[in-house]
């Protein structure tokens, strides 16, 4: 498969990464040159604002997929440290089920918005940006707000299983 062949899933875990990074770098540019034309040129761009949201949208949607997965949403713990690991288990499983339900039900909404943006071929006013192309990450990121909290669960039962055993 070759050194090619490795990293390509390397880079594939990681693209929510990458691409809320860009839209963060892009976020910090945009907004730096814009400021520094708005008081020293004194020709502020119109079209900032545009792109100001369209990176907001895209880090936070891309980022929730990131906190699952490196375990730094929030979370109340104080109460569930002091439960015994089988009652932790059960909280955690249940709180993972009304989870998946509700991400299911804003995962069937949000296409059903961005389906109706890209149909009705709604734009942003002056750069003209497609709002199905703003907002179509909110279905990529519940998707993978999904994957990385089924992963993270799975490897928290498999530590509770481990403890178990051992202790």
């Amino acid at each position: 498969m070759g050194e090619q062949g490795k990293k390509m899933p390397s880079v594939l875990r990681r693209l929510d990464l990458i691409l809320a990074g860009l839209a963060l770098t892009i976020l910090v540019t945009v907004t730096f040159i814009g400021v520094f034309a708005r008081y020293f040129l004194g020709a502020p761009f119109a079209w900032e604002e545009e792109v100001q949201l369209a990176c907001f949208v895209w880090i936070t949607f891309l980022g929730i997929g990131i906190a699952f997965r490196s375990g730094s949403h929030v979370a109340i713990e104080l109460l569930v440290e002091r439960m015994p690991s089988a009652v932790v288990r059960k909280v955690e499983i249940g709180g993972y089920v009304i989870s998946m339900l509700v991400f299911l039900f804003f995962l069937y909404y949000s296409g059903i918005i961005v389906d109706k943006m890209i149909e009705m071929e709604r734009t942003t006013n002056i750069l003209h940006i497609p709002y199905g192309a703003i907002y179509g990450v909110v279905p990529v990121g519940i998707l993978l707000m999904m994957y990385n909290y089924t992963m993270s669960l799975r490897e928290r039962l498999v530590f509770f299983k481990e403890v178990n055993r051992n202790g």
